[in-house]
């Protein structure tokens, strides 16, 4: 089975990065001239693309391309960041249903029981006690709850749903405080989630769970959060280590710009 080149994929996708370092000698490295003009290497897939560098200048003020490692890290928090959108918009509209039901309580519940004496013949001819289901139960304890206390439900509902698009957008650019504020808040939601699977044992429920704790395990080690494995310094070292521009510096010994 091919590896894939998530480098070269990415700058199919996107297009090539390039840069022209100030450095001469860098500089020389990075370039060449073809038959058909200037190319210059591409600082996230190493490949060689004709036309004019997008930037120039130092090589201390080149872009941090994400590449190897780090383009593979950006994908998966790319991917959680969706998952935590969707989340939120899904929690708003459900914000939304409560909000609207604590302004008619009453009605629902007539509704409720004018229809619920249609389903009766039924679940009757099967023996089923439909009048002390759970589900029914459930349904009208709902009607028992103060406005106020839907009202707070729906604000609590409304912060938790902001909370996750934060997250959703500051992970889909990489911020490292958004890797931060995803551990806390996954990682404080847990026991909860934990405490429902003792309640209630579903697919979904345990696939959550299992999601929520390989992701804050993720981000914790990956991204080397709250000293874990060398800390900031260690991940900016690592980013750093695979930025082609780096490498080249590395290799011809030149020193970066301060």
């Amino acid at each position: 089975m091919l590896k894939r080149d998530w480098d070269r994929h990415t700058c199919a996708k996107r297009g090539h990065i390039t840069y022209a370092p100030d450095e001469p000698e860098l500089r020389e490295r990075l370039h060449t001239a073809t038959a058909v003009g200037t190319a210059w290497r591409c600082l996230r897939c190493g490949d060689f693309a004709l036309g004019a560098p997008h930037g120039s200048g130092p090589a201390g003020d080149a872009p941090l391309v994400p590449r190897g490692k780090a383009l593979r890290d950006l994908f998966i928090l790319r991917f959680l960041a969706v998952e935590r959108l969707l989340r939120g918009l899904l929690i708003v509209i459900v914000a939304w249903g409560v909000w609207k039901f604590s302004n008619s309580q009453d009605a629902v519940r007539r509704i409720f029981d004018e229809n619920l004496t249609v389903f009766k013949p039924v679940t009757d001819h099967f023996h089923f006690d439909l009048e002390h289901s759970p589900i029914v139960d459930t349904i009208r304890k709902t009607f028992d709850y103060k406005h106020s206390t839907l009202v707070y439900v729906a604000a609590a509902l409304v912060v938790y749903a902001l909370i996750e698009i934060v997250e959703a957008f500051g992970l889909w650019w990489g911020h490292r405080w958004a890797e931060y504020l995803t551990v806390v808040a996954t990682a404080a939601f847990l026991p909860l989630e934990g405490y429902e699977l003792t309640e209630h044992v579903s697919a979904l429920k345990i696939c959550t769970l299992l999601l929520n704790i390989a992701a804050v395990l993720w981000i914790m080690l990956s991204k080397r959060l709250f000293g874990l494995r060398g800390g900031r310094a260690a991940f900016e070292a690592e980013r750093h280590s695979a930025s082609l521009l780096e490498v080249e510096v590395s290799a011809g010994a030149l020193p970066q710009a301060v």
